[in-house]
């Protein structure tokens, strides 16, 4: 980028993967940036596991002596499990598993402390034709040249940008949990902790993989195994009830673990009788599952003037395609490029930036929609089928090394 008398001054809105992804490559191209994170604490994924693509450790593959292994686990099979829980299809696994506490930490530790403000939320944002003001919650006002809006899948920015755009519900859920060796037989783990396993079921289906969970206190890393078991649930009633809390809340995307009501567990480990029987210990033995009701969304733009929107406050893709941490990243790092092109210039860099960000996130929803209909209500999604892994098409979420 052409040297500017000022370095741009960019404001990211959300400091989760997308939003830490856009600090460090913009600040790297040049500009001078500000996360604001409304949690007040480092932000935790509850263990949720991620599939890898390149894109998603792009930028940390560029940091000199970065270990891949340090913050992921390759599997060695792709494996189909039939009902008596024995190897129906298997195939040698390209991916790399990770999960959201080891990439955050990861991320977080390549930005500067004093620019990652915790506890402090973007309330609204009014632009004209020099910059953006933006409001916070303790009532300051920041002006900046570019706004950058990564506050995930209940964006505020995106209700203000495109107001009446709704998430929709797809008409499934997953039951979501994680296991370590120690809760299980040996031979269960043994079985499962070198593959990414699905088990196919009539409008249902099951997920397992490996994942390094992040100790707290210490900062390693501990095997653990990652499973989604996805059930077909109809909008209304059924669906409120499931989503209510123990405070009596309908949640709308996620019940996380412990507010689940414990006549839900029972019933779902009950059910879970009717899976193979290393599928079914892995669900009983999980102390405090938690409920993703899945939901995608479409947006006619991510830009307007000096403002954008990225990764999950953009499009919400179906987890099919284990790319929306990858889309997040992609949308930071061409933002960069963008900015580099425009030397420095917002406006003309979002211009440059957005049609190209549009199109693969419509592609992105698009196939993992088509993956959704095919397992859980068609049920022509069989035994041996390639995985719909990928960012931009099929299969580019293979990892080398």
């Amino acid at each position: 980028m052409t040297k500017r008398a000022q370095a741009p001054r960019v404001v990211v809105m959300g400091g989760s993967l997308g939003g830490l992804t856009a600090a460090l490559t913009l600040r790297d191209a040049g500009c001078d940036v500000t996360v604001y994170e409304r949690s007040p604490v480092p932000l935790a994924g509850q263990g949720a596991g991620i599939v890898l693509n390149p894109a998603t450790v792009r930028y940390l593959r560029t940091r000199p002596g970065f270990d891949l292994s340090l913050l992921s686990m390759a599997p060695r099979w792709v494996r189909y499990m039939d009902q008596n829980g024995e190897t129906a299809d298997q195939t040698p696994c390209p991916y790399r598993c990770s999960s959201y506490d080891a990439l955050y930490r990861g991320l977080l530790d390549h930005f500067e402390g004093e620019r990652y403000h915790l506890g402090t939320a973007v309330l609204g944002f009014e632009q004209d034709g020099a910059g953006v003001d933006v409001r916070l919650a303790d009532d300051q006002r920041v002006r900046c040249d570019l706004l950058v809006c990564a506050d995930g899948i209940r964006s505020t920015a995106r209700r203000l940008l495109l107001p009446g755009l709704a998430l929709g519900y797809a008409g499934y859920i997953a039951w979501r949990g994680t296991v370590s060796a120690a809760e299980l037989d040996p031979q269960t783990y043994a079985g499962l902790y070198q593959a990414i396993t699905y088990h196919i079921r009539p409008n249902s289906h099951v997920l397992v993989y490996p994942i390094p969970i992040v100790d707290p206190s210490s900062g390693t890393t501990h095997p653990h195994l990652n499973w989604l078991w996805y059930r077909n649930v109809s909008a209304g009633s059924a669906l409120d009830d499931l989503m209510t809390d123990h405070d009596g809340n309908i949640r709308d995307i996620s019940l996380p673990q412990g507010s689940v009501h414990t006549r839900h567990v029972v019933r779902m480990r009950a059910d879970a009788a009717g899976l193979p029987a290393p599928l079914a210990e892995i669900v009983r033995a999980t102390a405090q599952p938690f409920v993703q009701a899945i939901v995608d969304l479409e947006p006619s733009r991510m830009a307007s003037g000096r403002i954008c929107l990225i990764g999950d406050a953009a499009f919400v893709a179906r987890p099919h395609g284990a790319a929306g941490t990858a889309k997040a990243a992609e949308d930071a790092w061409t933002l960069s490029t963008a900015i580099r092109e425009a030397a420095g210039d917002g406006v003309a860099a979002l211009q440059r930036w957005e049609p190209g960000q549009l199109q693969l996130g419509q592609r992105l929803v698009a196939r993992a929609r088509e993956a959704g209909r095919r397992v859980q209500f068609e049920c022509t999604w069989r035994v041996g089928d390639p995985l719909p892994f990928g960012l931009y098409q099929i299969g580019d979420s293979a990892m080398p090394g």
